[in-house]
């Protein structure tokens, strides 16, 4: 994802979303007895209306909040519900990538504190639907496992209009939800970003909601060292993903 394109998600849904009448359940269900707060230093980046609902681009970008530990984002009217965690550890709070979304759906980004209170912000997506019950289109050709958790990746470099170098990789993986008839769930689970010192940047916990072929943006701090990250990893299934980024 482009620095350009979260400049034009923020514009295309930059309100809070109205509370669903499902949120209290998933309230209780992820967060029970625990603080929540809205705050509009937690901003979740979406289009109004998605073209493809197997390919919805989200960014979560948490500025101006220090002390961010943990980043869930939920999508309240999928049948699976949370689509991804991530846990800052030297990369900047802020992570892009795609969902699948089975209707519309507020998009929730809750971001744990060091004092325990989890941070809101939410922006609603207008989806056709569908995407979380269709088969990937990799679950559908014979020669997807030769490219199975293949990395590709590319660095922006910090300038003076950026205050972070970003990094986007992607991975080749069906990442099925499970949904579809005949078709198991297949998804990448974990990720770690390591620098060269094998310190961990920035970890990811994926579930089934991801699209295929996912492709995440990170953030570093434009004084990073990023001459060589380690992208490492597994999926439902015990393949490892293990890749170098070279800048």
């Amino acid at each position: 994802m482009k620095r350009s394109l979260w400049v034009l998600l923020l514009a295309m849904n930059g309100a809070q979303a109205a509370d669903s009448i499902r949120w209290e359940a998933l309230r209780n269900q992820f967060f029970k007895g625990q603080t929540i707060v809205a705050d509009a230093r937690v901003k979740v980046l979406a289009p109004k209306a998605a073209e493809d609902s197997m390919n919805v681009p989200i960014g979560v970008k948490i500025e101006g909040l220090a002390d961010v530990e943990e980043v869930h984002v939920l999508a309240d009217y999928n049948p699976i519900v949370k689509a991804i965690e991530f846990f800052p550890r030297g990369a900047l709070p802020a992570l892009a990538f795609r969902l699948k979304l089975q209707q519309t759906s507020p998009i929730r980004a809750l971001a744990r504190t060091k004092n325990g209170v989890w941070h809101m912000g939410v922006a609603e997506v207008d989806a056709a639907g569908g995407g979380c019950t269709a088969p990937s289109f990799g679950s559908g050709t014979n020669d997807w496992r030769a490219s199975l958790n293949n990395v590709s990746s590319r660095v922006f470099t910090a300038s003076e209009a950026a205050a972070a170098t970003r990094v986007r990789f992607g991975i080749k993986h069906p990442m099925d939800t499970g949904l579809a008839p005949g078709i198991p769930a297949f998804f990448i689970e974990k990720l770690s970003v390591q620098d060269a010192s094998g310190k961990e940047v920035m970890r990811i916990n994926a579930f089934e909601p991801i699209s295929e072929n996912p492709v995440f943006s990170i953030d570093l701090p434009a004084n990073a060292a990023t001459q060589t990250l380690s992208i490492v990893g597994v999926d439902n299934q015990g393949n490892k993903i293990n890749a170098k980024v070279i800048r």
